[in-house]
């Protein structure tokens, strides 16, 4: 699933920062719910991908229709938020996160701001 979608948001600096963001985090991509709800494989004839729809995403978060941790709702809004222009309120969405969730999101803000040379993600998460 990871290719899939690394390979959808493939230019797209924002896209690729709230992906790399949902694949750092490891949770919402195990999830079938979550895959069921919010994402659409895809064959354009060269290689697989998937797509993933934010809004989907958030809209069935709100609806109690994923449930989760607090933690785990704050990552999801904050990559639909960076990638599919979805309204984050980010002093709700950052406070309290642990120190990974926080350098993932410190390492996709840099990355989706143009600079993904410069973004630090975390070493542990398989992100390059």
């Amino acid at each position: 699933m990871t290719a899939s979608l690394r390979a959808w948001a493939e230019g797209l600096l924002a896209c690729e920062a709230a992906v790399e963001l949902l694949i750092g985090h490891r949770c919402w991509l195990d999830r079938e719910d979550f895959l069921a709800l919010a994402v659409e494989c895809l064959d354009d004839g060269v290689r697989p991908m998937a797509a993933l729809g934010w809004a989907a995403a958030v809209t069935a978060l709100d609806t109690d229709r994923l449930p989760c941790s607090g933690s785990d709702a704050q990552m999801l809004r904050l990559a639909a938020g960076i990638a599919g222009g979805v309204p984050v309120d980010l002093g709700d969405a950052l406070s309290g996160l642990d120190r990974h969730n926080a350098a993932l999101v410190a390492a996709a803000v840099v990355h989706a701001a143009g600079h993904p040379g410069l973004a630090a993600w975390p070493t542990d998460t398989g992100i390059s």
